[in-house]
């Protein structure tokens, strides 16, 4: 859908205040315009739920404002094929069941089938139908119970004993990078530059390239989502659906950024979490141990790690992260990354990271200090 902005008017604007004013972000629901007040508005949703703030409502914005409508208790939940139901409601049933010991995954607000199932063993623990939907009766029980992890999060406790489970080792493990846009004419943010013109999907499919050669050197298979020509544009959530098909164990999505500020610079990562503190922990550690290598490696300015709810993030079953690697429109950032050898700077401080992230927290070492030209040498001592 084209994003909704500010100047619009119609039916859509109307139920966009709507939901506003119902979620208390907006005082007065009556006009069908789009004005400073509605994006004002807008920008603090997308800011409560971790989305893009830019103050427009394009398709992530409106499946979230569509899925605030919902409150736990207001409806009937069940697990519907192939169109699952999702909102808010369905986040906080999957938060609450955590925090009992239900294991629903990942607190994505959609109600698929792992979802259903630990309705259905909650369910048979206290004596209900195990139906798997969650109408009066499953919220009568769910409202007279309290919390059952002790102990630290639900989500890290169990992310966490994964992850050890899985070893050291890199080889053999599947990663995915995503070098972002690249689809039809989606050239993400383009820069003229004198007679040359340098684009965000360019520079990151070179990026991917050559992280994709010193992972697969380390051991792992490595699948790129998509090539170097155009293709048809990839939403976040198929490039979701395409890395849990492929059963990643990690997945990396590369971008640039842009403003309209030359001021603005440097690199920022992101992991899946929300305003409520639930998060992707593992996902997390690995944002911000890509974030501290790059950041030491490079020099580039701190932007920092952020927990984000966009649909690559929320909907991957794999611990996931975007970086963008600097902004295209500031010259101090842009005269780095059209640099090859600064590029492989980024590419070495990424596979540190990956490889940071299989060692155990007591062999874990200084940031910097991995030198990844003999990472093969150093997985065959640990083996």
């Amino acid at each position: 859908m084209r994003s909704i902005r500010r100047g619009d008017t119609g039916p859509a604007v109307s139920e966009i205040r709507s939901i506003l004013t119902v979620l208390e972000l907006l005082s007065d629901p009556e006009p069908d315009l789009f004005d400073e007040h509605l994006e004002n508005a807008v920008r603090a949703f997308q800011q409560s739920r971790g989305l893009g703030v830019d103050g427009m409502v394009g398709d992530e914005t409106w499946r979230a404002l569509d899925g605030a409508r919902w409150r736990l208790g207001s409806r009937t939940l069940f697990h519907s094929v192939p169109d699952a139901l999702t909102g808010e409601d369905v986040r906080a049933l999957q938060e609450r069941l955590l925090e009992m010991g239900y294991d629903t995954g990942r607190p994505d607000s959609v109600y698929g089938a792992r979802t259903a199932h630990a309705v259905a063993q909650f369910q048979r623990e206290v004596g209900l139908t195990p139906d798997g939907s969650c109408g009066p009766q499953t919220m009568k029980a769910l409202r007279r119970l309290g919390r059952k992890v002790v102990g630290g999060r639900p989500q890290w406790l169990r992310e966490a004993e994964a992850f050890r489970q899985s070893g050291p080792n890199l080889v053999g493990k599947t990663i995915v990078i995503d070098p972002g846009h690249g689809g039809g004419e989606d050239a993400g943010v383009v820069v003229p530059d004198g007679p040359l013109r340098w684009t965000e999907a360019d520079l990151v499919f070179d990026l991917a390239a050559r992280l994709e050669g010193r992972l697969a050197a380390a051991g792992m298979r490595v699948h790129l989502t998509r090539g170097p020509s155009p293709a048809e544009p990839m939403s976040g959530t198929e490039r979701a659906a395409l890395a849990n098909t492929l059963g990643a164990d990690l997945l990396i999505s590369l971008h640039l950024d842009g403003q309209n500020s030359p001021a603005a610079e440097g690199v920022a990562t992101y992991h899946y979490g929300t305003g409520s503190g639930s998060s992707s922990t593992v996902g997390e550690r690995l944002a911000n141990l890509v974030q501290r290598e790059i950041v030491v490696r490079t020099g580039m300015h701190d932007c920092r790690t952020h927990a984000k709810t966009w649909d690559l993030l929320r909907l991957t079953r794999m611990p996931t992260v975007r970086v963008d690697l600097g902004y295209l429109t500031s010259p101090v950032d842009r005269e780095r990354l059209i640099n090859p050898m600064f590029r492989e700077q980024i590419v070495e401080a990424i596979l540190a990271a990956v490889q940071r992230m299989y060692f155990p927290v007591e062999r874990d070492v200084p940031t910097g200090s991995i030198d990844v030209r003999q990472l093969r040498m150093a997985l065959a001592d640990r083996a």
